[in-house]
């Protein structure tokens, strides 16, 4: 205010108010020195007193209007010759005794929670989906189910089917979690609410499995990003098809792009290594040749690094789907979004092979493909033809 006081006195009030953002009425409130409150707003002479309003609540309380809107209750009353006040003052006083609401039972959606969920290793949080890919003619699909580590973005498995399926989704999870050899009470497996991630069966599973399970708030596009962002990585790729020719056609695709995405793709979110290198433990050892590389250069020519000495990108220890606005405690959140994962998981967990791990489809010894049927009985062999990336040299049990 002294800024504006400073000012309006070589360029007038108005001018020095809008240059700095005050209220002319702030500015003239504050040179009275009124700091008392508003004085209260006197009751119009005109106003029912006490004794009337009493008696228009009684009236509208009564068994003949007690069922009755306002307008109904004035237009009665006037058929009978008697006025007693208008209908929005008839509201006004039953809003002052609280009884203005909404009569009939109606259904309220409930008041769904942001998912927090913390992943600050491999094999916490997985996130899955499923989207569509063109077929060779018009209104024909292929379904491409994709379950991806959020921490590592690797896709721990994969499935392209003719249509979507909740024995699928089921089929693919119990594989999945066996491959990666997830303990019971480790895991958290997020998704939107389509039908097959809603469905009976998929829930009964996770919890059999002991994997605790999320949902996205209904319509909310942006709890589910890295699942959404691993295919839009897919989808613009150069020799991603307009509409994939058959079934095989997008298997091809889909298996060249899976091992691209996972070991040759430079994620950038996770410091640019590939989805293997932070999933198999690889991260540290990359990151010091990283930093050797990087001295070596330096010591070569200091004069480049402005700056000083440099350093890679650091991977990150956590990684969140919606973080809490006040991320004070980590670990409180990690016990939140895993209640059993703690640190003797880890100290326990098998060390998992540095081996490269190829993403292949459900086949047989000899590699060829075959059919495969879901888990009920009245799915048509001849009519579903699904493809699962496990990761073993035997041949599942059906």
């Amino acid at each position: 205010m002294k800024a504006v006081e400073h000012l309006s006195s070589e360029v007038g009030v108005a001018p020095a108010c809008r240059a700095l953002g005050v209220a002319r009425a702030s500015f003239y409130r504050r040179q009275r020195g009124s700091t008392a409150e508003p004085a209260s707003r006197c009751r119009p002479q005109r106003a029912l007193n006490g004794d009337q309003r009493q008696h228009v609540l009684n009236l509208l309380r009564s068994d003949r209007f007690v069922d009755k809107a306002p307008a109904e209750v004035y237009a009665t009353l006037l058929d009978e010759g008697t006025y007693l006040c208008s209908i929005r003052t008839m509201y006004r006083i039953l809003s002052e005794a609280d009884e203005v609401r909404e009569r009939r039972n109606q259904l309220r959606h409930p008041n769904y929670k942001k998912p927090e969920l913390l992943a600050t290793g491999p094999n916490q949080v997985w996130s899955w989906d499923i989207t569509k890919l063109l077929g060779p003619a018009k209104w024909t699909y292929f379904y491409l189910f994709v379950i991806l580590d959020i921490f590592s973005r690797y896709v721990v498995g994969w499935m392209l089917a003719l249509r979507e399926s909740s024995q699928l989704a089921q089929r693919l999870i119990r594989e999945t979690i066996e491959k990666q050899e997830v303990f019971t009470d480790q895991l958290v497996i997020h998704s939107d609410r389509g039908p097959s991630m809603k469905s009976h069966g998929v829930a009964q599973l996770l919890a059999t499995l002991g994997v605790t399970k999320s949902h996205s708030r209904p319509h909310v596009s942006n709890d589910n990003p890295f699942s959404e962002s691993q295919f839009k990585t897919m989808k613009y790729r150069p020799e991603f098809p307009d509409r994939f020719g058959s079934q095989e056609h997008a298997l091809a695709f889909c298996r060249e792009f899976f091992l691209w995405y996972n070991d040759e793709h430079y994620h950038s979110g996770i410091s640019m290594l590939t989805p293997a290198m932070v999933h198999h433990g690889l991260a540290e050892k990359i990151l010091l040749q990283r930093q050797k590389a990087l001295d070596t250069a330096y010591l070569a020519h200091p004069e480049r690094f402005v700056k000083g000495r440099p350093s890679p990108l650091q991977l990150p220890q956590e990684v969140w789907i919606n973080p809490p606005p006040n991320n004070n405690t980590p670990q409180a959140a990690t016990q939140r979004a895993n209640p059993s994962l703690i640190e003797t998981v880890s100290a326990i967990m098998p060390s998992i092979p540095e081996s490269k791990l190829d993403i292949s489809i459900l086949t047989n010894a000899n590699g060829t493909g075959r059919l495969i049927t879901p888990a009920n009985s009245d799915v048509c062999l001849n009519k579903t033809i699904t493809q699962i990336n496990i990761n073993r040299e035997e041949e599942p049990v059906l």
